[in-house]
């Protein structure tokens, strides 16, 4: 396959941000790399695709140039380019919880994708997924919470609303790459809740290392560009569409639906605008 997408975070100090966006874009463009990548003054948030030259010589220039040290990635492989243009944005937050929070402080402990599993299937233990009802469709974990939240900032409510740090004890949770987590286990234990967990590197890290015959991991794993999800072995979803109208995700049994129309209408057009991807 000759698309490489790498997704990637890491929180530092980026006081400079705002201009380094020319560099930052120029270097896409001359690699050939389209995607997105945003920059705040705590760090960045990308997620790119191009050759594989040209992804490793973009993430040698991030940090030799520009975090100056290491930072982890999680690469998958595509047939085509899924992404239409190459963008660098200037956030207040690589990705915002809507309240004060500084994961470089304090995060969750740690989980790999090896330990997930025992973890999730202890009845003591809540697991809650940190992304929005749009993403969950496609796919979570058995036991895992939905917010049915439509937006990242919705969450704190949420958890004030259904959960007691005196009560429940252990939270394990998860997201698509991770970045989410870093920030929603900071915020949990800001709380009080005293165990809190989130899974390493995310689903995407999950389906890659975990066979299917062992996952506990039910569906496809929505992601933010033209494959739409991608299952066990990080494989693009075969199945998965989005609704032109309202650019809800949609599965096989979605298109199935009285309310579908191709190109036309889907079952959550009438309550459901994509206004988000965070």
């Amino acid at each position: 396959m000759p698309f490489i997408v790498a997704t990637f975070y890491h929180f530092f100090d980026f006081p400079d941000f705002a201009d380094k966006r020319t560099p930052l874009l120029a270097e896409l463009e001359h690699l050939g790399i389209k995607g997105s990548l945003l920059i705040a003054a705590e760090g960045i948030n990308g997620t790119l695709a191009g050759t594989r030259k040209a992804i490793d010589a973009y993430l040698s220039y991030l940090k030799n140039t520009i975090v100056h040290g290491e930072f982890e990635h999680k690469e998958s492989a595509c047939d085509r380019q899924p992404f239409g243009r190459a963008k660098v944005r200037l956030k207040k937050e690589v990705i915002s919880l809507g309240e004060p929070v500084n994961p470089k402080r304090q995060t969750g402990q740690y989980v790999t994708p090896r330990e997930w599993n025992v973890l999730i299937a202890d009845p003591t233990t809540v697991v809650i997924d940190a992304r929005n009802s749009y993403e969950v469709h496609l796919g979570t974990f058995e036991r895992a919470i939905d917010s049915k939240t439509r937006n990242f900032k919705q969450l704190p409510a949420f958890v004030r609303k259904n959960f007691d740090p005196a009560k429940h004890k252990r939270i394990a949770t998860f997201c698509t790459g991770g970045i989410r987590c870093e920030k929603f286990s900071a915020w949990l234990l800001e709380q009080g809740f005293s165990e809190v967990y989130q899974l390493q590197g995310g689903i995407l890290k999950y389906l890659e290392e975990t066979p299917p015959a062992a996952s506990r991991w039910r569906g496809e794993c929505y992601v933010f560009d033209e494959r739409i999800a991608v299952g066990h072995g990080l494989a693009p979803s075969q199945t998965a569409s989005m609704c032109s109208a309202c650019g809800h995700a949609l599965t096989e049994e979605d298109r199935e639906h009285l309310h579908y129309k191709e190109n036309t209408a889907c079952p959550y057009c009438e309550n459901y605008k994509y206004d988000s991807k965070v």
